[in-house]
């Protein structure tokens, strides 16, 4: 396991992380993300997703639960499993999407953390007033343990 910090003290340096992120992805890759309400969860799959190409208003998918978008790069996931059980999110099918095509953000990703596969990155984003973010990182598996490397800033 590897972990990083980021403090982000303007929301530029959150968007600089999240493509950077973007930009190491490839197909399968999971981003789990969790925060309170108003983090910048959202904002940070806004910023990951239009690093990934993809075009247009990418929104938070809290009432549809997945939203899918075609990117330059590769297809985008997003999730938003606030509103389900364990049980609800186990049947969906989400497997299909942790190793599909794309790249997938599960945003409250601690509520079915039984269902994510073990390889992934997990992303906390804390709001520490204004623009100001401390983005904890935490990377499963070797290649999200590198990016962890690559990106610690503590």
């Amino acid at each position: 396991m590897g972990e990083a910090v980021w403090l982000a003290a303007t929301e530029r340096d959150t968007i600089t992380l999240a493509e950077q992120l973007a930009a190491w992805s490839k197909p399968g890759d999971l981003l789990a993300l969790d925060g309170d309400l108003g983090a910048g969860k959202t904002r940070f799959s806004q910023a990951f997703a239009a690093g990934l190409g993809v075009k247009g208003v990418v929104n938070s998918p809290t009432f549809t639960i997945i939203k899918e978008y075609s990117g330059e790069k590769l297809p985008f996931y997003h999730m938003d499993v606030y509103r389900l059980s364990l049980d609800e999110a186990d049947e969906l099918g989400l497997d299909d999407y942790f190793f599909g095509d794309g790249v997938t953000i599960v945003e409250w990703a601690s509520l079915i953390a039984q269902l994510l596969p073990p390889d992934r990155l997990d992303i906390r984003i804390e709001h520490l007033g204004g623009e100001e973010r401390r983005i904890r990182l935490s990377g499963y598996g070797e290649r999200y343990a590198q990016w962890c490397r690559q990106l610690d800033r503590r």
